[in-house]
């Protein structure tokens, strides 16, 4: 493809959408309208198959009766029911309870103690474990970090059905009085079961001094032929790769890529944080050549891209130039990938604050200040993912397709997986690989999903959550062996499009390209 071309699709990837910072100013029509009425009809109840430990994989029906918002928590009421027969001991293989703002892409998980037990219901066997019987309700509670009091609606994932969206928060005085006479731990036996219908109840735990809660933010990657910017909280990163901004072995730009930092200059402007208006221009090569010369190449390339910066931005930005070599690549090297692997490693960044609401009312109550064109509000709850818009079976396992649902800064694509055999299956969806993909976002339960904007070319990777130190979590339950005739739903995550975007291709990993897939 030509220069021109690429310069196009580097300003598609700036213009169309990809990047979530305020300033913009094309925002949906309905936005002036106001927020949605945020109305509370608990309970709000998903059922579906979920993965045990035993293989016994069966219904369950997860039940959110209550969201509090206290002085000090937020406190999660909710009821499981096992409808379905099943025998001895099992264990839910579910994820971690988590809480998402589909505005801000906070993400925040439930208080444990030193030993990693949760808050809140206490096990009656003190290891973590409950009593569970076909037919009978268990009732509990989970204490999480307090949420900013803008925040109004979250997404609630970790139940192994899939993401439950437009889950109210109440501002309460005080939370729920505890239950008076709990008697889970008078059926900790299979031979001693409680009545069918009958409610178990836990003693309680409040968080104490011990108490730690993991919080974070929703990092996306999005793509294009020259490009890609990675969102991670606050801050933003736009990577131009190399190979179409400088000749090889050279730092000087071409005139074609000079255009494209230009314009990428006027994003900057745009978008960077003003009261911390730092952009750290941050040089990278693959991994050929010692270190020294990849250390020097990379900090002379950073440093042109720089002065170009200041020529178009002026000297009201603070600039920091690195050079990290070979250090920090982004995709695996040495593998049947590798010439696409050391392409995208080879890349200039721009890592910089993105500009948050100014502090007016407005933007505060209803959180749009934090975003741009691609936000929406809140998607409703709802426990129908819709019409299956596409199938795909491969070796015995069904592939069902939903439309992508907006919900704030985020599409949730439903997905749902059947083992058509009668036979237990692995389904093999675990890193399916993308020729020179970012690692990061290539991993785990649908790692190997995109969707692909027709008009713009974007790719815009499966979301992760980020809690720091290194620890990331998918969206998407971890699939165990899918049981014969069972249907499991899971869900992925992506940034947001562009308002425009009607449909978009669906890349299902070992499933295909799958085209032509709703956005509503």
């Amino acid at each position: 493809m030509a220069r021109n071309g690429r310069v196009f699709s580097l300003i598609a990837l700036l213009v169309a959408g990809c990047v979530l910072v305020s300033g913009c100013s094309v925002v949906m029509s309905w936005v002036s309208d106001g927020p949605p009425v945020v109305r509370e009809e608990f309970p709000y109840v998903k059922e579906g198959t979920i993965f045990q430990d035993t293989g016994q994989d069966t219904t369950m029906r997860f039940a959110i009766t209550g969201l509090e918002r206290t002085d000090e928590y937020t406190v999660l009421h909710y009821e499981i029911t096992y409808p379905e027969e099943f025998e001895g001991a099992n264990r839910n293989l579910s994820m971690t309870y988590t809480l998402v703002d589909p505005i801000t892409g906070r993400v925040y998980r439930p208080y444990v103690d030193d030993q990693g037990f949760k808050y809140g219901s206490v096990s009656p066997t003190g290891n973590g474990l409950y009593p569970v019987f076909p037919g009978v309700t268990n009732e509990y509670r989970r204490y999480f970090p307090r949420l900013p009091d803008q925040v109004r609606q979250v997404t609630f994932v970790g139940s192994g059905l899939g993401a439950m969206t437009g889950i109210p928060v109440q501002d309460v005085e005080e939370e729920r009085p505890e239950p008076q006479a709990p008697n889970g731990e008078q059926h900790l036996s299979v031979d001693d079961p409680p009545s069918s219908g009958e409610k178990l109840t836990f003693a309680n735990r409040r968080p104490d001094e011990d108490a730690v809660a993991a919080e974070g933010w929703v990092e996306s990657f999005v793509d294009s032929e020259i490009a890609s910017v990675t969102r991670d909280g606050d801050t933003e990163t736009i990577s131009l790769h190399s190979d179409v901004m400088f000749e090889f072995d050279r730092a000087d730009l071409t005139p074609e890529a000079e255009a494209v930092v230009r314009r990428a200059a006027e994003t900057l402007e745009r978008n960077v944080d003003p009261d911390n208006p730092e952009i750290i221009i941050i040089g990278h090569t693959d991994g050929k050549g010692s270190d020294a010369y990849n250390d020097d190449l990379s900090v002379r390339r950073a440093e042109t891209v720089r002065n170009l910066l200041v020529e178009e931005m002026g000297t009201g930005y603070t600039y920091v130039v690195e050079g990290r070599g070979s250090r920090e690549p982004i995709a695996r090297e040495g593998g049947p990938d590798d010439e696409q692997a050391r392409a995208r490693n080879r890349r200039v960044e721009f890592s910089y604050t993105i500009r948050m609401p100014d502090g007016g009312e407005e933007a505060t109550d209803d959180g749009l200040g934090v975003a741009g064109q691609n936000v929406s509000w809140p998607a409703p709850f709802t426990d129908d993912p819709g019409d299956v818009v596409a199938s795909v079976e491969r070796e015995g396992v069904r592939l069902d397709v939903y439309p992508l649902r907006r919900d704030g800064a985020f599409v949730v694509g439903t997905v749902t997986f059947t083992n058509t055999t009668d036979a237990p299956l692995d389904p093999g969806l675990d890193g399916a690989a993308v020729a020179g993909g970012p690692e990061r976002f290539s991993k785990g339960t649908l790692g190997g999903f995109q969707v692909v904007e027709p008009e713009s070319g974007l790719v815009r990777y499966v979301a992760q959550m980020n809690f720091g130190d290194g620890v990331y979590s998918s969206f998407a339950e971890e699939v165990h062996r899918l049981q014969p005739g069972r249907t499991y739903e899971l869900v992925a995550v992506f940034s947001a499009p562009g308002s425009e975007v009607e449909q978009v291709t669906l890349r299902a990993g070992v499933f295909g390209e799958i085209p032509e897939v709703p956005v509503e």
